[in-house]
């Protein structure tokens, strides 16, 4: 029987598609099947895709030419093409338009882009509608997002839950050391974790932030993450004193969320959002807005808030730090919910269970 080839593509590769793809890599090679991954080099020199067992293809930079060449080249021989992300998509739609015995195409989508304006707008659903309807089979994260899927024309839009893998290695909740380094030894300590863009919440989170200087011990606000807000978000956390501190970007966000009293996702969008799943992982109290596939994914196990309401958000997390049982509660129902979730093994047994029914046809 011949080995089945796919090639995994990432655009921008956002944390959580590039971890999967790390995951996903990993768990086909140990199933016998060839894996190419093509991707941005600076993602390889993060996630390591040859030591899952994968032929790395790094690609030039978007907008570059020989990007589309790159691509095609390396989808030469493939069983199966699998895209991740809109970005990817549409660079792999492009590589295999044209060719005679193509490959099909999977298309994961697990993140929506927001678009500002009329003509933004329009331009993101043409392309949607391009790379959906050049997919034999699109992979959605969420219900809304196979809904959006069809309705852009997908011939075969599926629900594809894709748990990323938790951190590895031991975590200890509540850790001295990391609340020292973070500030945070006698008082409250509230976690954020997410690029620093338009539509993560975070101009509501500061906000919501100026209530919580009244309370007694005041809580600190850490975020961790880096981008084109984080001078604003700067601006207006030393001018208006509020207590929150940004970090940047860290590796350790799996220490640091599991020193937290609570989590908090403050997003316009979220499908699978990383620090949800890490937190009720961890059996952290996360509270979030009611946005995308986020209610789908943490059931019960969170507080959920409307996106952009600054009074509920500042009083879910005061009734979370006033409320210790109601923490702990939430600290077990997370864990329960958790368990839930598809493992890496299922989530790679199913995607491989997609790539063979189209082998098959």
């Amino acid at each position: 029987m011949t080995q089945l080839r796919t090639v995994q593509v990432l655009g921008g590769g956002s944390a959580g598609s590039s971890a999967h793809v790390r995951s996903l890599a990993s768990g086909l090679v140990a199933r016998g099947v060839r894996v190419t991954v093509c991707a941005p080099a600076e993602l390889d020199r993060v996630y390591d895709y040859p030591g899952a067992g994968a032929h790395f293809v790094p690609l030039p930079r978007l907008g570059d030419p020989a990007t589309i060449a790159a691509l095609r080249n390396a989808c030469i021989g493939a069983d199966v093409v699998h895209a991740h992300g809109l970005e990817a998509s549409v660079r792999a739609a492009l590589a295999l338009s044209g060719a005679g015995d193509r490959a099909p195409l999977v298309t994961t989508w697990d993140s929506r882009i927001q678009a500002r304006g009329a003509a933004r707008g329009g331009a993101l659903r043409l392309l949607e509608r391009r790379t959906v309807r050049a997919a034999t089979v699109v992979l959605a994260t969420s219900s809304e997002l196979v809904d959006r899927a069809r309705r852009r024309g997908a011939r075969d839009a599926r629900l594809a839950p894709v748990t990323v893998p938790p951190s590895r290695g031991p975590v200890c909740l509540h850790d001295g050391k990391a609340r020292a380094e973070l500030g945070a030894v006698d008082r409250p300590l509230l976690m954020a974790v997410g690029a620093l863009e338009r539509g993560r919440g975070y101009r509501t989170l500061l906000d919501a932030a100026r209530s919580w200087r009244e309370l007694d011990p005041q809580p600190l606000l850490v975020i961790a993450g880096e981008g084109r807000e984080r001078a604003a978000l700067q601006r207006r956390i030393v001018a208006e004193q509020l207590p929150v501190r940004l970090i940047g970007r860290r590796e350790d966000v799996a220490e640091l969320l599991a020193a937290a009293d609570v989590a908090v996702l403050p997003s316009r969008w979220e499908a699978r959002s990383l620090l949800a799943q890490e937190a009720l992982r961890l059996g952290v109290p996360l509270v979030a807005t009611a946005v995308g596939g986020v209610p789908e994914l943490v059931g019960d196990a969170a507080e959920l808030v409307p996106y952009g309401d600054a009074e509920a958000l500042a009083g879910a997390v005061r009734g979370l730090l006033d409320d210790a049982e109601r923490r702990m509660d939430l600290a077990a129902a997370g864990r329960v919910q958790a368990g839930t979730w598809p493992t890496e093994d299922e989530t790679v047994a199913h995607v491989l269970s997609v790539y063979d029914e189209l082998v098959g046809r």
